[in-house]
């Protein structure tokens, strides 16, 4: 169970999701469980009333991508647990189905961030000059942000360097002229960068009284900001456009 709750925060779950679910998973199995939540670790005590005995674990979250797919499956699962009886063999046995095939393309993913990101080009007024710019520039600095993590660079020297390839080559559209909006293209070609979940996450949190993890995920969030701010200016003096 442990290792139900890291998986699901290290998903990108909300601390009310996760104590809601591991809370309805124990009483189907005639447990109580009191659960701390700490931004890297969580501390799971698992009582049970037959005898008394308790049992504490502390679990490490993992390192991995917030995925809807994971935060989805794992919750539907704390229902089927609860609904249909399920052996904790076969719970176990679902759990590993879920998190092992949330395999996802990264081409499409690549595709369908570049194509949302053109999209809020055009929704900010950008011109379709600016949206084809705007396509580009995230399709590259999403694929090197891809290559990166493959290879397990820091995360905010990866928001650094993606802010600033995709800086650059939105410049393209005021520096040649190619369209009557470059400063919408500027603005938005690094949108997809913006950590939007977990901001909303930590404001989840603060209304649950989760103060720690609310407060690390807030800052995790504000210091992803500032280096993709620190990329979009570098490109920008790169590339002598003026910010004012």
């Amino acid at each position: 169970m442990a290792h139900y709750c890291a998986t699901l925060l290290g998903a990108g779950a909300t601390c009310i999701r996760l104590t809601k679910n591991v809370d309805r998973i124990a009483r189907a199995y005639g447990k109580r469980v009191e659960i701390t939540i700490m931004p890297r670790h969580v501390h799971l005590s698992v009582l049970d009333p037959a005898d008394g005995e308790i049992v504490t674990i502390v679990e490490p979250v993992p390192p991995s991508p917030i995925s809807f797919n994971v935060n989805t499956g794992l919750s539907l699962l704390s229902w089927q647990v609860a609904d249909d009886g399920l052996p904790l063999e076969e719970a176990k046995r679902r759990f590993d189905a879920i998190v092992g095939s949330d395999r996802q393309s990264r081409w499409l993913v690549l595709f369908l961030a570049a194509a949302a990101n053109s999209s809020f080009c055009r929704l900010f007024g950008g011109d379709l000059i600016a949206m084809g710019v705007v396509f580009v520039a995230t399709a590259a600095g999403y694929y090197l942000k891809q290559e990166l993590l493959k290879n397990h660079i820091d995360v905010r020297v990866i928001f650094m360097i993606c802010s600033f390839l995709s800086a650059v080559i939105a410049a393209s559209d005021g520096l040649f002229g190619l369209g009557s909006t470059p400063q919408i293209a500027m603005g938005t070609s690094v949108l997809y960068l913006v950590p939007g979940i977990p901001f909303l996450n930590s404001f989840s949190d603060m209304l649950y009284r989760h103060y720690i993890c609310a407060f690390s995920r807030f800052v995790d969030a504000l210091i992803l900001t500032c280096c993709l701010s620190i990329g979009l200016c570098a490109g920008m003096s790169l590339m002598h456009i003026g910010m004012f």
